[in-house]
């Protein structure tokens, strides 16, 4: 089979292409500044939040530490001062 010579490419449709390529661009790099900004303020949001979460989850453990050592003392039958 005998080698095909290049076909020459309309200006045009150069020109449409990179056109297309440079307007992707330019429209990629808007959406990207567009979802960052978003994105960083669920972050600090979610930052906040997350020192909330974990101050409860920090009191809810303590209080059923407190409530697993006092039913140890009471099945291990030891008397447990009333302010404890």
């Amino acid at each position: 089979m005998a080698a095909l010579a290049p076909v020459q490419v309309s200006p045009l449709i150069k020109f449409g292409r990179y056109s297309a390529l440079l307007l992707g661009i330019m429209w990629g790099s808007h959406r990207f500044r567009v979802n960052k900004a978003a994105e960083d303020s669920w972050r600090a949001e979610e930052a906040e939040r997350k020192v909330i979460r974990d101050a409860q989850k920090a009191e809810e453990k303590l209080r059923f530490n407190r409530e697993e050592l006092l039913y140890l003392a009471k099945q291990a039958g030891v008397k447990v001062p009333p302010n404890f």
